[in-house]
């Protein structure tokens, strides 16, 4: 370590920038996000089980096979209903937690209506997958009832990969308009980096993101030849300087060169497996505490929200495991560190964070809850990083 360089005051300096009120903020807003799985996974169930005591789904089935059966026809048919049916019964939850905490916390400028507008288009596009996704796994259901939940394991982790790779060119677009980075050093900094990196260095953009959120972010999205690299014009709102883009996009694009999309993937996939194992045996006692009527067993697509209320209760206990691919960002954040060497560009970056991100929470909260590492761990570790990599001028 560098003499004279102090990385806990150097760190306690860079949380100093931030009032206490605006600390005291992202901590309530962050605490409350905790509370939300709780009230979410409850929203949840609770618009499951009207869907399955209506029998709506039932009916819909029934009446699809009633001159034929026609299983594929009839998945499709009964989980579009009741993905109408739950996207409806979710609206007022959706509205309060996507935009009017937001909306109370600073977090986005964007009015009600057009919120509700790019809603209706993502349930619109979540609808289509959902019901092609869903549709595939009951075929699954079908032809291998024993080991259908293995292979849905592999179907989560191809599925996320498929869109993975769509994302750029199919919906993104549909939500913002990118535009080419203009020319400039910025533009050259990134050109220069991504060809050191091995990161496709012809398709860099600026985005809108001040349209939806007001949160500084940027990232690499897309594969093979649908990969990018995206920056929300709210980076350059808050005033980042080109320290800041490099360590940004160095970040983003160590996800890219250390292929973790691939490894998140296959994780995905597991924890899938996982959860799939535990539906195929909790099935029938969830239907029978539901109370339901007319659905057939695990085939039957009209049981559809006996799986989404499993998947609600398991996604409670299973958020620590999830948030243990904060490996990812911590390996991330050494790539940009080892690769780009700004330290203090990603300590300026992660303040612009603090405002939708408690810095400082204890250990069992992060390890619970957080899917990134707490800005405070990680400003540290840029300072460190800095103490072990200064020049002796560097101090003077």
């Amino acid at each position: 370590m560098a003499k004279g360089f102090d990385p806990a005051a150097a760190t306690a300096a860079y949380l100093a920038q931030v009032p206490p009120e605006v600390h005291a903020k992202a901590t309530a807003y962050t605490q409350g996000g905790h509370w939300l799985l709780l009230w979410g996974a409850i929203v949840a169930v609770l618009a499951a089980w009207l869907v399955l005591r209506s029998g709506v789904l039932v009916g819909a089935r029934q009446a699809v096979e009633s001159r034929k059966a026609r299983p594929w026809l009839a998945a499709a048919a009964v989980l579009a209903l009741d993905a109408v049916i739950e996207t409806v019964l979710h609206l007022p939850w959706t509205i309060y937690t996507q935009w009017w905490r937001e909306k109370a916390y600073g977090l986005t400028s964007r009015a009600l209506p057009g919120f509700l507008g790019e809603f209706a288009l993502t349930a619109v596009i979540s609808l289509v997958v959902s019901v092609l996704l869903a549709s595939l796994l009951y075929g699954l259901i079908r032809r291998a009832p024993r080991t259908w939940w293995a292979w849905g394991g592999g179907l989560v982790s191809i599925a996320f990969v498929v869109l993975l790779v769509l994302g750029p060119v199919v919906f993104e677009p549909l939500f913002n308009t990118y535009r080419e980075a203009p020319p400039g050093p910025i533009r050259d900094a990134i050109v220069e980096m991504a060809k050191a990196n091995g990161v496709p260095h012809d398709k860099i953009y600026v985005y809108d993101g001040s349209k939806q959120s007001n949160r500084y972010t940027a990232n690499v999205s897309g594969l093979f030849g649908t990969a990018r690299i995206a920056m929300s014009d709210v980076m350059f709102a808050k005033g980042a300087d080109l320290a800041e883009v490099k360590a940004v996009v160095g970040h983003e694009m160590g996800h890219y060169v250390r292929k973790d999309m691939f490894w998140l993937a296959a994780a995905l996939g597991l924890m899938g497996m996982a959860a799939f194992f535990l539906v195929d045996r909790l099935f029938s006692p969830v239907l029978r505490w539901t109370g339901a009527k007319g659905v057939q067993g695990l085939a039957d697509p009209a049981g559809f929200p006996v799986i989404g209320i499993i998947m609600a209760v398991l996604a409670l206990p299973a958020t620590p495991i999830y948030g243990a691919l904060r490996y990812f960002e911590v390996a991330a954040d050494h790539y940009s560190l080892e690769h780009v060497n700004e330290p203090d560009g990603l300590a300026r970056a992660l303040v612009k964070t603090i405002e939708y991100r408690a810095a400082t929470p204890s250990k069992l909260e992060e390890v619970l809850f957080y899917d990134h590492p707490a800005v405070g761990a990680r400003i540290r570790m840029a300072m460190d990083w800095k103490a072990a990599h200064m020049k002796v001028d560097d101090l003077h």
